[in-house]
């Protein structure tokens, strides 16, 4: 059954997502058009027209909004950010100063910021570079005989006593007995 423009209008007002790739509508006066759920200034109900499909749209002559991007076959700006964020991480996590910068640069405040990482991925973003610090941690003591204190600088702590304290709480050995658990040279400190 075919929506009546009431019930598009009522999707369009209350930016109702489930009506998204279901129609699409524009706005005359900006030459734009958008999803259902487009969160940009509500328009003028005269000025709007509805399309079943984005081709309908462009032969109008109306451009995508480039805020809810009815081009793309999904829109997922927040999961994008988040991704973006994720690979920031894994790549500067023993850099404490290169992962602060890359992380501003992304624009997001800290507090939306680690409510959405937490969101995603069930952990502050501090816990989730502390969980990867632990890991390289733990591969370099299993397989290198690089000493305890180059572990933790090349792991990204910043002092010998705050790697103990977080490695013991993580792991439940310190990095000394976990190195002797690995059957390596773990004599070296």
């Amino acid at each position: 059954m075919a929506l009546t423009n009431q019930e598009k209008w009522n999707a369009v007002i209350h930016n109702d997502p489930s009506y998204d790739g279901v129609f699409f509508y524009g706005v005359k006066t900006t030459g734009i058009f958008c999803r259902p759920s487009c969160k940009s200034k509500q328009p003028l109900k005269a000025n709007v027209v509805f399309f079943d499909t984005i081709a309908q749209a462009y032969a109008h002559r109306l451009r995508p909004c480039k805020r809810c991007r009815p081009d793309l076959l999904e829109f997922r700006p927040m999961l994008d950010l988040l991704e973006k964020a994720k690979h920031i991480f894994d790549t500067y996590f023993s850099d404490r100063h290169k992962l602060a910068t890359e992380i501003k640069e992304l624009g997001v405040s800290q507090n939306h910021f680690i409510q959405l990482f937490r969101k995603q991925f069930t952990m502050t973003p501090v816990e989730y570079a502390n969980k990867l610090r632990v890991e390289k941690a733990m591969q370099l003591l299993a397989n290198t005989d690089t000493t305890i204190l180059n572990i933790a600088m090349l792991s990204g702590f910043g002092s010998l006593s705050t790697f103990y304290d977080f490695f013991k709480k993580q792991v439940g050995l310190s990095p000394k007995e976990y190195r002797k658990t690995q059957n390596t040279n773990g004599d070296k400190k």
